[in-house]
């Protein structure tokens, strides 16, 4: 599942590399690459509930294989594309089939390991996330170059299907569907009691949502703040950041690959400290999350003054690099949101969230597309300060946040 989540991020942030190439194959300007990329984050917006009840009421391995095939034929679509409408419709099919991997995963990791092991485990799973990411940046690029942007999918398509396959295969959503004895399950090691099951008092659809929605401050700050720390990096390093590079610095694309590539770096080792941080160090995700978003905003505030004023590349690897680390931050978030709502509706709950980072990456993504049309320096500063303001927003929404017990999740 988290070789599966690798290929989530790849296709995710792809278009920033892939721009020039899809712009040259179909005539097209950067408002249509804006539509490309933004058309996978709505789809996968689309898909979160129903991500989140099928998790529940179906179960994780079902839920992710079905749909991971859907994404296998999605990159088959778009490898094989006549048309910019095509690749399109290709890029939404992947959305709606990778939507339903990261639920599920978390769900299988909260049945399987102890509470107190969830954000240190969600920081590596998007530790690996992000090195999907890496392979999109600098890799990615020198690899369109070498044998074409089509041929890079129709492999997607061929791997995506074999994990989709492994998965059906070796993937079991509780250690009670294993056939072992008792005294062979996983047991909480401090309490002798075994790992949470996730079967316990199963809430209805219905009401679940109304308890999620309608929660206040133990939701909504989560969600704000999420919609735009998450949309500020797909807008920069899923979209922006390689076009910025190309017409404002002269950059050629393997020169912007390799500096974007620092982000995914960064993230690989953000995720899971923050993670850890809030598990073991703090013990709190609440000042984790909010001692990140106070840098990030300030590492946003200085990447709108550097644009044209600093074209050297060691000053934007090394920016990058902290955008990266601080980016991913976010990562205690699922464990706050979980820690305030009963396990049974882990996958639920989860998935209600996660609407709102790729809400906020396909709404930030379509909106900037307006603002960059002749890729002008005042244009790309513009999107700059946008994410700018956004992330004072999330400070102020992390800040409000409420934080429930780890001991009583």
């Amino acid at each position: 599942m988290a070789l599966t989540y690798f290929l989530v991020y790849f296709h995710r942030v792809s278009p920033a590399v892939l721009a020039t190439d899809m712009q040259e194959s179909f005539g097209v300007g950067l408002t249509s690459i804006a539509l490309l990329s933004s058309v996978y984050f709505y789809a996968y917006t689309v898909m979160q509930l129903p991500c989140g009840i099928l998790t529940d009421r179906w179960g994780p391995r079902r839920t992710v294989c079905a749909f991971t095939a859907l994404a296998a034929l999605g990159a088959f679509v778009t490898a094989l594309a006549s048309s910019f409408g095509i690749v399109v419709m290709g890029r939404a099919m992947i959305g709606l089939g990778v939507a339903m991997v990261y639920v599920p995963t978390l769900k299988v990791l909260s049945a399987w390991f102890r509470h107190d092991q969830f954000g240190s485990l969600t920081g590596l799973l998007l530790t690996v996330g992000n090195i999907g990411g890496l392979a999109a940046a600098g890799p990615l690029a020198y690899m369109s170059e070498a044998v074409g942007w089509r041929q890079v999918f129709l492999v997607l398509g061929v791997l995506t299907a074999t994990l989709t396959w492994l998965m059906w295969a070796l993937v079991r959503d509780r250690p009670q569907d294993v056939p072992v004895s008792d005294h062979e399950r996983p047991v909480d090691l401090a309490s002798g009691r075994g790992m949470r099951d996730g079967t316990n008092g199963r809430i209805p659809v219905g009401r679940s949502l109304r308890l999620i929605f309608g929660s206040g401050r133990r939701f909504w700050p989560l969600a704000v703040c999420f919609f735009f720390v998450y949309g500020g990096i797909m807008v920069y390093q899923g979209l922006w950041g390689g076009p910025f590079f190309r017409d404002v610095l002269g950059w050629d694309k393997g020169t912007y690959g390799t500096s974007l590539t620092f982000i995914a770096i960064g993230m690989i080792v953000g995720c899971p400290l923050s993670g850890l941080l809030s598990d073991r160090v703090l013990r709190s995700r609440r000042k984790v999350l909010v001692i990140g978003m106070v840098i990030f905003t300030s590492i946003w505030a200085l990447m709108w003054l550097m644009a044209g004023r600093v074209e050297g590349q060691v000053p934007y690897i090394i920016v990058h690099l902290l955008f990266g680390f601080f980016g991913g931050w976010y990562v205690p978030i699922y464990g706050q949101l979980k820690d305030l709502f009963p396990s049974s509706m882990d996958g639920t709950a989860i998935a209600a969230l996660n609407i709102f980072p790729f809400l906020g990456g396909a709404v930030l993504q379509q909106l900037t597309g307006y603002m960059v049309v002749e890729g002008s320096l005042s244009e790309y500063r513009s999107v700059w300060l946008l994410m700018l303001v956004g992330m004072v927003i999330a400070c102020a929404c992390a800040l409000l946040s409420k934080e429930g017990s780890q001991e009583d999740a």
